[in-house]
């Protein structure tokens, strides 16, 4: 083991500098998990009423909680999309090396140890990071931690790095069992593999949801928030795999009929790899039914309450409310963040996997304006209808949610929630265009040199 580790350590260090970026945003996203699942795991283990410092009370009630709980761990989803991003950093280039590995005599088992600790070690060491940042500020808020509260830390803290090291090796299973295929080969071929690993990873975050509301708040108070979770989870899945039919039917329309070479360049690349639109989207269009629901939600909530504190029936301060309204827009919005980050990595790894081709492509004469265009246009046309899908989703969950409020106030259509898929669509537009300055290396003569 200790040989597979230095192996793994030395192979990660005489890499060039995408293991390096790899390694650091692996590290940052398990930062994320682990920091997102230890708040989870701390408010999952306080029992019945408990005075909590912060936030106007919102955490002292089950109920609330509850609620609070949920909202952590579907920040775990778009984590899981930027972790799956990250994965694929290089990876051609790790490909081709394990690869290497097993033709020079190493054992399978030998590959994928060192695969999974490649991946491994890198969520550890964000992991560690997370925990040691974490523990201070739970002791400084809770006096006396109860032993649940500790084993679920040490769980979290530990079960991060074994699941990343899982997820490593179980994504280069292919490599280990058909080296020669993969040495041949001038990119790993994609399909659905990966956007399993992620519908598994959702699934257990359910899961976790499940163990998490159901030992914090009794049946009638949990109800809602697993609905609403339900119901997320639920269009998500068709939203991402209608991404991946999407993909593949917009290509195949616009390959025989593109009039210009920067839709002709795209339509080829979604016929050649739909998946990879679903896999890169997954967490954007979740986080588009999040928000815009959200949004609806919001609408609805904010009447109702209104119209309880005019008649004198708010059982808690305004601010109790808004609190809890504010927090959830202010994880909605690192949610965005988090899935914009793993939007532009996967873009900018496209790129990179790609760079022969779009150097050849320079070479015959394309303008690097064209190649520009044509990248939009990969993120663009399957990104819209996956996006509109998505927005109507979570505009039947904010609609929804005001059929529960009938009577308690005056109910309208939250059309606010229509602004929530334009503003997603856009910010992904902005966030793919951020890979556009690499285009210019990509395309670089000297990528020929390779082919």
């Amino acid at each position: 083991m200790a040989t597979d580790v230095r192996l793994a350590w030395e192979l990660t260090r005489g890499s060039d500098r995408q293991e390096w970026w790899r390694v650091g945003l692996t590290a940052a996203g398990a930062a994320l998990a682990t920091g997102f699942a230890l708040a989870a795991v701390a408010l999952a283990s306080l029992r019945g009423y408990y005075s909590v410092p912060f936030g106007h009370g919102l955490l002292n009630s089950p109920g609330e909680r509850s609620g609070v709980i949920v909202s952590l761990l579907l920040l775990l989803v778009p984590v899981l999309g930027f972790l799956g991003q990250c994965a694929r950093i290089g990876a051609v280039h790790r490909d081709r090396r394990l690869a290497g590995l097993r033709l020079a005599g190493a054992t399978p088992a030998q590959v994928r140890r060192i695969a999974a600790l490649e991946t491994g070690l890198a969520c550890l060491a964000g992991s560690l990071l997370a925990t040691a940042v974490a523990v201070p500020v739970l002791l400084g808020l809770w006096s006396s931690p109860t032993v649940p509260a500790w084993a679920g830390l040490a769980l979290v803290a530990l079960g991060v790095p074994v699941l990343g090291a899982a997820t490593g090796a179980l994504a280069l299973r292919r490599v280990v069992a058909s080296p020669l295929g993969w040495v041949r080969r001038t990119r790993p071929s994609s399909g659905r593999g990966p956007g399993l690993l992620f519908v598994g990873g959702v699934l257990a975050v359910l899961l976790l949801a499940l163990v998490a509301v159901a030992n914090t708040a009794g049946g009638d108070r949990a109800r809602v928030p697993l609905t609403v979770f339900a119901l997320v989870l639920v269009v998500g899945g068709g939203t991402v795999w209608l991404a991946g039919g999407t993909s593949l039917l917009v290509g195949r329309l616009l390959a025989g009929r593109a009039r210009s070479a920067a839709t002709l360049i795209a339509a080829e690349r979604l016929r050649d790899d739909p998946w990879a639109a679903a896999r890169t989207h997954a967490a954007v269009l979740l986080v588009t039914i999040v928000g815009t629901g959200f949004v609806g939600i919001r609408q609805v909530f904010l009447a109702v309450l209104d119209a309880m504190r005019r008649d004198g029936s708010l059982g808690m301060d305004m601010s109790f409310y808004v609190t809890g309204l504010d927090l959830t827009a202010a994880a909605i919005l690192v949610a965005l963040a988090i899935t914009l980050s793993g939007l532009a990595v996967g873009t900018a790894e496209s790129l990179a996997n790609r760079r022969r081709g779009l150097a050849a492509q320079a070479a015959a004469g394309v303008p690097r304006a064209v190649l520009g265009r044509a990248l939009l246009l990969e993120t663009a046309l399957p990104l819209a209808p996956a996006v509109v899908l998505a927005g109507t989703g979570g505009m039947a969950i904010g609609v929804w949610y005001g059929s529960l409020t009938a009577g308690r106030a005056a109910q309208t259509v939250p059309y606010a929630a229509l602004l929530v898929p334009v503003g997603v669509y856009v910010c992904c537009l902005l966030a793919a265009a951020t890979s556009l300055p690499l285009l210019r290396r990509s395309v670089h003569p000297a990528e020929l040199r390779y082919a």
